[in-house]
């Protein structure tokens, strides 16, 4: 349902946009489409992967690692595996929200995505060159710890 009031308020704003404005909407519209081009290629890869694990992995199996059950130890591999991970965060909540519904805990999910979010191990090297190796290490050290500490919240909230 939230959907449909979502997609109406987008197309009666573009429609006013349209109005005001055709040159800036058509061009808007362009920019968006090659945005969404450029997404596209990184966004099916994620999907394919993440589809092929739930076909590999049954929603036992990934319980048993990364569910509720796993405790600790699935709060660190999903952190680490988050951490080490470079995933747009369009393409990170699906993918959490997959992972959920096929057993993972909030926990652990907790700790994907926001280790996901804030630790860039991908990135790091980019990073280092801006900021230095101490700021860059200072930065993603506490981040990983923070995730932890967003599990730990999320575990008592959610729970």
């Amino acid at each position: 349902m939230d959907s449909y009031i979502l997609y109406g308020i987008t197309i009666i704003l573009l429609t006013l946009s349209f109005l005001k404005d055709k040159k800036k909407t058509k061009m808007s519209l362009k920019k968006a489409w090659k945005a969404f081009e450029n997404i596209l290629p990184e966004f099916l890869v994620v999907i394919l992967i993440v589809g092929l694990l739930l076909a590999i992995l049954d929603a036992a199996t990934i319980s048993k690692i990364i569910g509720a059950e796993s405790g600790w130890f699935g709060v660190i591999l999903a952190s680490v595996i988050g951490s080490v991970t470079l995933i747009p965060a369009f393409v990170a909540f699906p993918t959490a929200a997959l992972l959920l519904h096929n057993g993972a805990g909030y926990t652990q999910i907790a700790a994907f995505v926001s280790s996901l979010m804030m630790v860039g191990i991908v990135t790091l090297p980019v990073e280092i060159k801006y900021f230095g190796k101490k700021l860059s290490f200072s930065r993603n050290l506490l981040a990983f710890i923070f995730s932890f500490v967003v599990a730990y919240i999320m575990g008592m909230v959610v729970v």
